[in-house]
C-alpha cells in the first residue's frame, strides 16, 4: 500500500482505527492500539503513525499523558465521523474485529499490566522500575537501585515473570505491624 496511492484505502485504514477505538471504549496506549490494528490488518507501523497524526489533526481522536503513558481516545467528533464512514470498512474486517477483538485485547491487557524497565545512570548505577497497571490505573509502582546491568536485568526479569507472586508478598511485608 502506497500512502498516496488510493484515497479510499487511506480512508478505510483511518476508519478501521476509529472502529477499533470505538470498540475499546476506553483510553489505550499507542503500542496497544498498534497491536490491535496489526492483529486485524497488516498495516505498516509508519502508515499507522501517519494515520494517527491525521486523526489527531482532525480532532477525531485525542492524545494525553496519564501515569507517564501516552494514551489515545476517540472523541465525539470521531464517533460522529465513524457513524458516517463505517460502511467503507469491509465486512470481513469488521467481522475479524468483532470476533477476535476481545481475545486480542485481553491478551494485551495481561501483557501490559505488569511492566518493568531499567535505566542506566552510570556503569554501576541503574534504576529499575516495576509497575502493575490495571485499566490505566497504576496499582503498584516501585523503583529500586541496582549496582550492575546484570542485577538490573535480573530484577526486571524476575518482576516480569513473577509479579503475581511478588506483589502480594511485598504488600504483606509493608502492612505487617
Amino acid at each position: 500500500m502506497k500512502l498516496t496511492s488510493d484515497n479510499e484505502t487511506l480512508a478505510e485504514k483511518k476508519a478501521l482505527i476509529l472502529y477499533i477505538l470505538d470498540k475499546v471504549s476506553k483510553p489505550i496506549s499507542n503500542d496497544a492500539l498498534l497491536k490491535l490494528v496489526v492483529s486485524i490488518d497488516n498495516m505498516n507501523y509508519f502508515y499507522f503513525q501517519q494515520f494517527l497524526l491525521d486523526l489527531l489533526e482532525n480532532k477525531y481522536i485525542i492524545n494525553y499523558i496519564q501515569d507517564d503513558e501516552s494514551l489515545y481516545e476517540l472523541t465525539s467528533e470521531g464517533k460522529n465521523a465513524l457513524s458516517l464512514i463505517k460502511d467503507i470498512i469491509p465486512g470481513i474486517t469488521k467481522f475479524r474485529v468483532d470476533n477476535s477483538f476481545k481475545e486480542t485485547l485481553g491478551e494485551f491487557q495481561n501483557e501490559i499490566s505488569v511492566t518493568s524497565d531499567f535505566i542506566p545512570h552510570s556503569e554501576n548505577d541503574y534504576s529499575v522500575r516495576c509497575k502493575i497497571v490495571e485499566n490505566n490505573q497504576t496499582l503498584f509502582d516501585l523503583q529500586v537501585f541496582a549496582g550492575s546491568r546484570e542485577q538490573a536485568k535480573a530484577i526486571s526479569d524476575r518482576w516480569n515473570d513473577n509479579a503475581e507472586e511478588l506483589y502480594p508478598k511485598i504488600l504483606e511485608i509493608l502492612t505487617k505491624k
